[in-house]
């Protein structure tokens, strides 16, 4: 498969190009490695933290990220914690969240392509910086393919929105 434009690439929500970024103490440093990837590709990105290595719990984190996706002020998201698993667990929990841990241009590619993912998870103590910035640049390059994958998608949100309705 072919990388894509970065014209090609822009987010489903029309001219918006916000990305909501953050990390746990763990992923601090990649983060601050990735953010001037992410602003080099033309996204303006709200850094939610952390902005030191001083530790925190990585869900309060992923909550923030996935909240401002799942409301419309960002785009997409990118969490990084030290192996992105957490994180992708929490973002979750957020109706309209689909978090995906990537770990290399071939998983970047298919949970964009093939399952809308809206949130990106990384694992900053398990990839070299090259390594994140290949899933990361795939990631935002890649636009969701439609066509046959719709139908799982909307199999996803009916999943979300059965047992969304066990909370009220």
């Amino acid at each position: 498969m072919e990388e894509v434009a970065e014209a090609d690439a822009a987010p489903e929500r029309g001219a918006d190009r916000t990305l909501a970024f953050g990390s746990d103490h763990g992923g601090f440093e990649m983060k601050q490695k990735m953010l001037p990837v992410a602003r080099e590709l033309g996204w303006a990105v709200r850094d939610v933290g952390v902005y030191e290595e001083k530790a925190v719990d990585y869900p309060d984190i992923a909550h923030e990220v996935a909240r401002m996706v799942a409301g419309g002020e960002a785009a997409y998201g990118v969490i990084v914690d030290g192996a992105g698993i957490g994180s992708a667990m929490a973002a979750n929990k957020v109706p309209g969240i689909r978090a995906a841990l990537c770990y290399d241009k071939a998983s970047a590619r298919n949970s964009r392509e093939h399952n809308h993912a809206n949130v990106l998870t990384l694992g900053g103590r398990l990839l070299t910086a090259s390594q994140a910035e290949e899933v990361l640049r795939t990631w935002l390059q890649t636009p969701y393919g439609g066509g046959r994958h719709q139908k799982r998608i909307d199999k996803i949100t009916e999943i979300e929105r059965r047992y969304s309705a066990w909370n009220k």
